[in-house]
């Protein structure tokens, strides 16, 4: 290790030569590890807070709300996010970003201990969304560092396999504390698991950015977002991406909700089913992860994305018709799983195709028009069901879907290569 790498805390960068498989990757594997541990939490408050809203007042349009607020602040944690993570230490605000969230959510199950109090939600899980908008963007931005851009489809495949890994765990294991002790205990979970995460996070030695190019007096918020949607509006397939995926937000940000409400409200199953279906879910997110790379390899990105977002739009349709529970867990596995392959397609090829100075801007302006009308769509989702019934939302949600993916034959998005 260089001299400058022991001042620093930072791995030497390898990214013009050595290139070791990522098991033996010290670096990416304690990072792997943190964001699995993460994950394994978050999943908690998956299912935690929309069981807490629905246990209060009974209402599903209550539970969209609360997903559309939540929504809401990420996108405008989003427009500041890749300014932020372009300027400052990286490892840093990573750090910070999972210490707020532990301290956020062990409010709730300290102050339910006094009873419900639904007010805590609205206010605990927008600043929460925000903190983990400005998590997610520096995440994007630090896995090329540590693997180099030959093994990120690799990477994230991972990242995102055993992520999945730990959201079949973890909504097994909320619905069970949630049937045991409440949903306010496996919020507590989801608390302990920042901190845990943090920790990990503070071991790992980051690469310098390989590409820093911007010295000197740095231009103002405005001039950053409008670099980062150039950038976007520049390359044809991110615009493309950019503007498909906005809409397959809108239709898809209440889905949770939307399973959630059908399983207990018309269904009538319990908080423990309602775990386990979210867990048999996660298992398609693992299955995604690991067929992603090959596929991408095999069909090129263009056709592997379409075919995912079109199964995905299938797979909703069918939702509100399925009338048992292995129907549910089955097709929600069948959405999760093309939902993870998408969305790793898109996100490696948005770190390949960006400079590393950018990455952060370009990030947040492609977060911040994909989810812009996402919100709105979890409220609209949510009230439609609640006032005509899961069935038939379901399937003119899921019907658009598979129109986005036709819509996309039409666009460079279909041209993108095998690269």
């Amino acid at each position: 290790m260089t001299q400058e790498a022991r001042d620093t805390g930072r791995a030497p960068d390898r990214s013009s030569g050595e290139r070791r498989p990522l098991w033996r990757q010290r670096d990416f594997g304690v990072f792997w590890a943190a964001q699995t541990l993460s994950v394994l939490g978050d999943s908690f408050a998956l299912i935690a807070l929309p069981l807490l809203v629905l246990e209060a007042t009974g209402s599903i349009a209550r539970m969209g709300l609360l997903t559309a607020v939540g929504g809401a602040a990420a996108v405008l944690a989003a427009v500041f996010a890749g300014t932020v993570v372009d300027r400052v230490d990286r490892r840093g605000l990573l750090i910070g970003c999972d210490l707020a969230r532990m301290v956020l959510y062990g409010l709730i199950p300290l102050v339910w201990l006094l009873g419900p109090q639904v007010w805590l939600l609205y206010a605990v899980l927008p600043l929460c969304e925000a903190v983990g908008m400005f998590f997610a963007v520096g995440y994007v931005t630090v896995v090329r560092g540590l693997v180099g851009t030959e093994q990120l489809t690799e990477a994230n495949a991972r990242l995102n396999a055993t992520a999945a890994a730990a959201g079949v765990l973890g909504p097994l294991c909320a619905g069970v504390v949630a049937a045991w002790s409440g949903p306010a205990a496996a919020v507590g979970v989801d608390a302990a698991s920042f901190g845990v995460s943090a920790g990990l996070v503070a071991a790992v030695r980051f690469r310098p950015r390989a590409d820093d190019r911007e010295k000197g007096e740095r231009p103002g918020l405005w001039q950053d977002l409008r670099t980062g949607v150039a950038f976007l509006r520049g390359q044809p397939v991110l615009r493309a991406l950019t503007v498909l995926l906005c809409c397959f937000s809108f239709l898809t940000l209440g889905l949770n909700d939307l399973v959630i409400y059908h399983l207990k409200h018309d269904l009538g199953h319990d908080d423990g089913t309602v775990g386990t279906v979210m867990a048999v879910g996660a298992l398609g997110t693992i299955t995604g992860a690991l067929l992603v790379a090959p596929m991408r390899r095999t069909l090129g990105f263009g056709r592997t994305w379409t075919g995912a977002v079109a199964v995905c739009g299938l797979a909703f349709a069918c939702l509100g018709r399925a009338g048992g529970v292995p129907a549910v867990a089955l097709l929600s596995a069948a959405f999760l799983a093309c939902v993870g392959m998408a969305g790793t397609c898109s996100m490696s090829l948005r770190q390949e195709v960006t400079p590393e100075y950018l990455l952060g801007r370009v990030t947040s302006a492609y977060w911040t028009l994909q989810y812009s009308a996402a919100p709105v769509g979890a409220a609209v989702l949510t009230w439609a069901a609640e006032e005509h019934g899961t069935t038939p939302v379901a399937l003119v949600a899921g019907t658009c879907c598979v129109l986005i993916a036709v819509a996309a034959l039409f666009t460079p998005v279909r041209r993108a290569g095998r690269a």
